[in-house]
């Protein structure tokens, strides 16, 4: 019962770091927009990642703990695997102010730490291959539609004063913006459910069909809007000015054109990294103003890191299953 509770708490910071990984995608456009100071979008975002768990089902946290390995190869050591590797990959990415998936960082290592136990069987292909399909779709979608909505909302408003639009769309982002941390909580508060409840199945502490019981959500979500509260800052600049600068109207089209995708692939249960949708629409709001608008230097630095994220975690993941074996 101890370990138990020790791997759940585990489990809980690396929920957190997530919060706080990934805070900077729900502000850091209405942060750069000037909409709201950053000590006040990080109440707002965490408010939203909380209350996710109304909104949505739970088919992502189903994805994880039972559709990507083999629910009966997942123990304590692999679980202590998984998620070292991905706290590794979190505070590595944090500190260089590298925005990577903490998302892809879990599943790397669950991978990892899965195949580390028992081969490459143990790997449930076509859930995984959903997730990997998704590293493209799900920036690939945040650009075309906030292309899109960026081509409309000029269109629509091409006879307005650039003033009143100005006016209208920074009222406009404290929509948009809870839009995206509430598709922030309720894709990503969602992986580590999974993860607690298959470790709950493990110890024979949960019976019946997989399910993931109340506590576990409300810790989740609760331990994801506590890491937005104090969210990390060197990347909040990466993603809300380094990409592109962004105005309040490409602000909105950019929170819109992520939530829309984050709020479709949830409800598909396909666990999606935030930061990749997120990233993809300010790109896709750049480019609707121009090309040369975008900082391209800067987003191939990030698709590498994007790239490389799951074999790495994946990678330490396997590595710490084979330190915590030595010491068990």
């Amino acid at each position: 019962m101890v370990l138990l509770a020790s791997l759940v708490a585990v489990a809980l910071a690396f929920d957190f770091l997530n919060g706080r990984n990934d805070a900077t995608n729900s502000i850091a456009t209405i942060v750069s927009t000037r909409v709201l100071k950053p000590r006040y979008a990080v109440a707002w975002a965490a408010f939203f990642n909380f209350v996710a768990f109304l909104v949505f089902g739970l088919h992502v946290a189903a994805t994880i703990g039972a559709g990507l390995i083999a629910p009966g190869t997942i123990t304590d050591q692999v679980v202590f695997g998984a998620l070292i590797g991905a706290i590794f990959w979190q505070v590595v990415t944090g500190y260089l102010g590298i925005p990577s998936s903490s998302s892809h960082a879990l599943i790397g290592g669950l991978v990892g730490a899965g195949v580390a136990h028992a081969g490459f069987g143990v790997i449930i292909w076509n859930g995984l291959g959903k997730t990997i399909a998704a590293i493209v779709i799900s920036p690939v979608t945040g650009i075309a539609l906030a292309l899109l909505m960026m081509l409309a909302v000029s269109w629509l408003f091409r006879r307005v004063a650039p003033a009143r639009v100005d006016s209208i769309f920074r009222h406009a982002q404290f929509i948009s913006a809870s839009l995206l941390s509430l598709g922030h909580g309720g894709n990503d508060a969602q992986k580590t459910m999974g993860i607690v409840t298959a470790l709950l199945v493990a110890h024979g502490a949960l019976k019946g069909p997989f399910h993931v019981p109340f506590w576990v959500v409300i810790a989740c979500n609760g331990a994801m809007a506590l890491g937005t509260l104090l969210g990390g800052w060197r990347i909040v600049r990466t993603m809300g000015s380094r990409i592109t600068r962004l105005a309040p109207v490409q602000g909105v089209c950019a929170e819109t054109a992520g939530a829309v995708t984050l709020f479709a692939a949830t409800s598909l249960g396909i666990p999606v990294s935030t930061t990749h949708t997120i990233t993809g629409a300010i790109v896709g709001v750049g480019a609707a103003r121009r090309a040369s608008a975008v900082r391209w230097n800067v987003a191939q630095d990030i698709v590498i890191a994007w790239v490389i994220t799951m074999p790495a975690a994946g990678l330490v993941g396997a590595l710490f299953y084979f330190v915590f074996g030595a010491f068990a």
